[in-house]
């Protein structure tokens, strides 16, 4: 996308991003980021969706910051909310969690941490744990990669995934969240019931206790 600025009575083209797809999980979560004031998101945001140097950046008129900042708030409300269940990055295929209903334990125990520790953080930890690589796949079915807790290096790899690549895996995972805070309370309960049956027909053997 073209913006035109007018500058000492000439004016010149400069490339803005095209669709929200443009921004990186890297770029997405530094302007995310508190800013101390309106005017330094404002500078930031700029600076970093376009090619308009800095330093004119600054010396943009309000008028011409307005026009811009505008154009970035559409993009971003256009941008395709579609799950997107297979992604490349840097070559790579990595599919989304095929079934939350098979989430290990180990699984929601990290999702959990990172989200407490501060979501905006560890967004690339999240994506990390979210989508594997995927070692076998046939049209639109597929199997990713076994979690075994190691994604330091998947970590960084995912922040070259787009902005909308993230919200729309993440907008996917906090509904199964909501559903899953509503039967977990049920469903231990129900465990819970399962195991104490099954000790009173099986017993554990007692220390010391045993059979020649």
């Amino acid at each position: 996308m073209k913006v035109k600025i007018k500058k000492e009575g000439k004016t010149k083209e400069y490339n803005l991003i095209n669709s929200w797809a443009d921004v990186t999980l890297e770029k997405w979560v530094k302007l995310s980021s508190e800013k101390e004031s309106k005017s330094k998101e404002a500078e930031e945001t700029i600076a970093a969706l376009s090619d308009i140097p800095k330093k004119l950046v600054n010396e943009l008129s309000i008028k011409d910051v307005a026009v811009i900042m505008s154009k970035v708030a559409e993009l971003q409300a256009e941008q395709d909310s579609e799950l997107k269940r297979i992604i490349e990055v840097e070559g790579i295929e990595y599919g989304y969690m095929p079934d939350f209903s098979e989430i290990t334990l180990g699984e929601y125990a990290d999702l959990e941490t990172f989200i407490k520790n501060g979501i905006e953080e560890h967004l690339p930890e999240v994506m990390a744990v979210l989508y594997r690589p995927i070692v076998e796949k046939k049209n639109k079915i597929y199997t990713i990669e076994a979690y075994d807790g190691n994604i330091s290096i998947r970590a960084e790899e995912m922040k070259k995934m787009s902005a909308e690549q993230v919200e729309s895996a993440l907008q996917f995972f906090f509904v199964f969240v909501r559903k899953l805070s509503e039967i977990l309370p049920s469903y231990l309960m129900e465990r819970i019931t399962e195991m104490k049956e099954d000790l009173q027909t099986n017993p554990l053997p007692k220390d010391g206790v045993g059979s020649e």
